[in-house]
């Protein structure tokens, strides 16, 4: 009797852990991958996290596994290896998305806010992703915020930039800017950092090299030492512009910027296209306009600018301004 028992108290533990192995193979998995957290990131990543839970992506049929590797090439790479075989990964900005592509593996990636994707390789054209990857590209509308500042701060003679030679979206940027200003006529000094212990020290040369506005694009390293910038152009009170609205909480004067929020819920729509049966090869990557002005109240006041209405004109374009206080 004893064993008769036992032989069905084993069937029993066999069937439920067969059972269990169904339902969890049943539940998907997804991934989201940082290089490195700030603000605008983690705005980009509650996006995503948005726009799944409102299609019913839920813990109770979904496992989200987020994971970030504050900065170090080495744990973003084996992050994104434990990644390969999800199914979907959500790689948030260049580096962690450039990381993803180049394992060539065989789960669809889904970048968020790069600002140049056929340069950073991962993809050969927007409209046709070859690399199991596709997204959403925050191009960084450079002339128009160049255009911001000549209504905001006129007359800037030389601005200064600075940007890490790592980044392939901030090299491509500052190259955007570089164009223009050539274009205008209006003198430029770039200056580099390869991490952000280098900002203050970067900022202080350009200062000392006779800029009189700054530009910082999205770039983890100088946006990880912003603070520290933005504290001596309050000091020597020079104006600084910059790509996103969180670089301007965190100092700068003004951007023209995106919703990042916005973003991410628009990279999530496009994963929803490819559960709900799309191939990724037929869900071209988009670039997601800029639709604000975004600017810091303390800089404003502390360089004596009158900028108080709630619209602002750029060229022939009217956009909502967003104020920012510290």
């Amino acid at each position: 009797m004893k064993r008769i028992a036992g032989l069905i108290l084993a069937v029993m533990m066999i069937l439920t852990a067969t059972i269990g192995g169904a339902f969890a193979a049943d539940r998907l998995q997804i991934g989201i991958v940082i290089q490195k957290e700030n603000g605008a990131f983690l705005d980009m990543k509650q996006g995503i996290l948005n726009k799944l839970e409102e299609n019913g992506y839920t813990s109770e049929n979904t496992d989200i596994v987020y994971q970030c590797a504050q900065g170090d090439a080495t744990a973003l790479a084996t992050i994104c290896n434990s990644m390969d075989g999800y199914d979907l990964v959500f790689c948030i900005a260049t580096p962690a998305s450039q990381q993803f592509v180049n394992m060539e593996s065989d789960t669809p990636c889904f970048f968020c806010s790069v600002s140049a994707p056929v340069a950073a390789g991962l993809l050969s054209a927007m409209e046709t992703p070859d690399k199991n990857a596709t997204g959403t590209s925050n191009a960084i509308p450079v002339g128009d915020i160049f255009a911001l500042a000549d209504v905001l701060t006129p007359g800037i003679e030389c601005y200064g930039l600075i940007y890490s030679t790592s980044e392939t979206n901030a090299v491509n940027t500052v190259k955007a800017c570089m164009e223009y200003l050539d274009g205008k006529g209006v003198r430029y000094v770039a200056k580099t950092v390869n991490h952000s212990a280098e900002v203050a020290m970067v900022t202080e040369a350009l200062i000392s090299d006779g800029c009189d506005a700054i530009f910082v694009p999205n770039d983890s390293n100088v946006q990880a030492g912003v603070t520290a910038l933005a504290e001596l152009c309050d000091e020597y009170k020079i104006p600084t512009y910059c790509s996103s609205a969180t670089t301007v909480m965190s100092g700068c004067l003004a951007t023209i910027a995106i919703d990042d929020v916005g973003i991410g819920e628009k990279t999530a729509e496009m994963a929803l296209t490819y559960l709900n049966g799309t191939a990724l090869a037929d869900i071209p990557s988009v670039v997601v306009s800029a639709d604000y002005v975004s600017i810091n109240t303390a800089m404003r006041d502390a360089l004596g600018l009158d900028i108080t209405s709630d619209t602002l004109q750029v060229g022939e374009t009217v956009y909502t301004v967003s104020y920012l206080g510290k």
